[in-house]
């Protein structure tokens, strides 16, 4: 589970400011210099129709910086300390703005680069306008990571299969769908996620979906690691 993004400038009026050093720090620069890059721990832009958010939420971060070529190739290092808790979740996000039943399609690809240290998922977290639901696509995870809630079996939906849990994180309800298997590519047909969750299981209603993030939801990553986004779309409505 990770509140973020449009819940993260929330996050930030509670949670404890982070030292200096977890805004600043040797951002990882890809081989020609990037469009954008920040340092910040809430900094972010808009390129290409997606916003980009460096997004450090956790207590007791370190250091994190993002670059970006578009808003569909951009990268993050990233060196938090070796402790438990989410630290940040870096992501690229897509505006939606409508309602599951008005959908006509709703499709991602993507192309990740992704480091065999470390403790992270690299996820899509889907968003209602409201913030009371939370979906979480797991496209692969490594080190101590693991979903809110409990087991609801295993469904083969979009194109992949999925673990899926429930839970609830004391504001909103978390749907987290973890793929069975690891991938760095692929393409995942989300509508039917969505349908899935509304009509199959009856766990939410007609929800307007507010927007599509995909990113890296980071627990560990001492020394300093490189997480990279080399394509990535988000089309349908």
């Amino acid at each position: 589970m990770a509140p973020k993004t449009l819940r993260g400038t929330v996050r930030a009026l509670i949670a404890p400011a982070l030292a200096l050093a977890a805004t600043v720090g040797p951002a990882s620069a890809p081989a020609h210099a990037a469009v954008w890059n920040s340092c910040d721990q809430w900094g972010n832009t808009t390129l290409d129709g997606y916003i980009l958010y460096n997004n450090i939420w956790g207590s007791g971060a370190g250091a994190q910086c993002v670059w970006a070529n578009s808003g569909t190739n951009w990268g993050v290092w990233a060196d938090h300390p070796d402790t438990g808790g989410i630290k940040s979740y870096p992501n690229s996000k897509k505006v939606i703005n409508k309602p599951i039943s008005s959908l006509g399609s709703l499709t991602s690809t993507y192309r990740v680069a992704v480091p065999s240290a470390g403790a992270y998922n690299t996820s899509y977290d889907i968003w209602d306008t409201d913030h009371d639901y939370e979906i979480m696509l797991w496209v692969n995870h490594h080190g101590a990571v693991g979903p809110l809630g409990t087991a609801q079996g295993t469904v083969s939906l979009g194109g992949h299969t999925w673990n899926v849990y429930k839970g609830n994180n004391g504001a909103n309800e978390v749907f987290s769908f973890l793929r069975t298997s690891d991938s760095t590519s692929g393409t995942v047909n989300i509508l039917p996620v969505l349908k899935w969750i509304k009509d199959t299981k009856g766990w939410m209603g007609d929800e307007t979906i507010g927007d599509v993030q995909f990113g890296y939801e980071i627990t560990s990553s001492a020394g300093g690691l490189d997480f990279r986004t080399d394509s990535l779309t988000v089309s349908g409505g």
